[in-house]
Formats: structure tokens, C-alpha cells, sequence
């Protein structure tokens, strides 16, 4: 039986005095129109998650952030569908620090970023996303979570 390749992606949250920069999704055939966390990506060969994700706020917010300023929030790990192999690991990570004023720059998958009150998220969401969202919201940790292996 051959191995299988999970798909590695990072994500970051900025955070500032309770609210959250989210982007909303568009043209990137994926939950497109639903609100995201302010930056993500796919972790490319011969790179780190932490490298990643300090990468994926450059390209995408045009912010500067360190990676000794990420805090993990959680790890995903999910099969959501036969794509790929069906599974993939997801590092979401929060920073309440950073360089530079966060702006679109990838204005064709980005339709918008906005600033929003923890507890008062917008709609729609991803929804492994706002699991992730919600536990940023509470403060509640957790080292891997496992979605959609209720089947099996």
C-alpha cells in the first residue's frame, strides 16, 4: 500500500487588543465568499511551518513577523475529502506582533480584511477555521485535534 502524503499549511491570526484581521476568500475554488484567518498557505518543500507562516503574512498582509512572536493554537489534523489523498495537517498560530500596516496584496484571492471583535465573528466562516477561531477566542490549547475521522 502506498504511503500517504499529507498536505502541510500554516496559518496566522494577527491580534490586537481583542479583535482579529480576517480575510475573506475569493477565486481560490475553496470556500470562496467565507471569512478566513488573516493569512495561509500551503508549507512548501524543504520549508518549516514556522518559516511558512512568516512567509504567507508577508506575501499575503505585507506585514513582518518573527517567528519567535508566533504562538501555536492548535494543530489540525483532517480528511475532508478524496483530493489529495483526502488529509491534510493544519498549524494555525496567533501574533499580536508585527511590522508594517497589514493590506491586501494578493487583491485576487482576497476580497476583503477586516478587524472584528473576537467574540463576534462574521459569517460565513471556514469551518475548520472557525474551530480554530474559537479557540483562539477562549484561550483553550490544544496540540492536534482530529476532523472528519468519524467515519472511519
Amino acid at each position: 500500500m502506498p504511503r500517504l502524503a499529507l498536505i502541510p499549511a500554516a496559518y496566522v491570526a494577527l491580534l490586537r487588543d481583542g479583535e482579529v484581521l480576517l480575510q475573506r476568500r475569493q477565486n481560490t475554488g475553496y470556500m470562496d465568499g467565507h471569512w478566513s484567518f488573516s493569512a495561509a498557505g500551503h508549507v512548501e518543500r524543504d520549508e518549516s511551518v514556522t518559516a511558512a507562516a512568516v512567509r504567507e503574512v508577508r506575501e499575503e498582509l505585507g506585514a513582518v513577523i518573527a517567528e519567535a512572536d508566533l504562538e501555536p493554537v492548535c494543530t489540525i489534523h483532517r480528511r475532508q475529502n478524496e483530493r489529495a489523498g483526502g488529509q491534510r495537517v493544519d498549524f494555525f498560530f496567533v501574533t499580536t506582533t508585527w511590522t508594517g500596516q497589514p493590506a491586501i496584496q494578493e487583491p485576487e484571492h482576497s476580497g476583503e480584511i477586516r478587524w472584528v471583535p473576537l467574540t463576534v465573528l462574521p459569517e460565513p466562516l471556514v469551518p475548520v477555521e472557525a474551530m480554530a477561531l474559537e479557540m483562539l477566542a477562549t484561550g483553550e490549547r490544544k496540540a492536534i485535534i482530529h476532523w472528519g475521522f468519524d467515519d472511519l
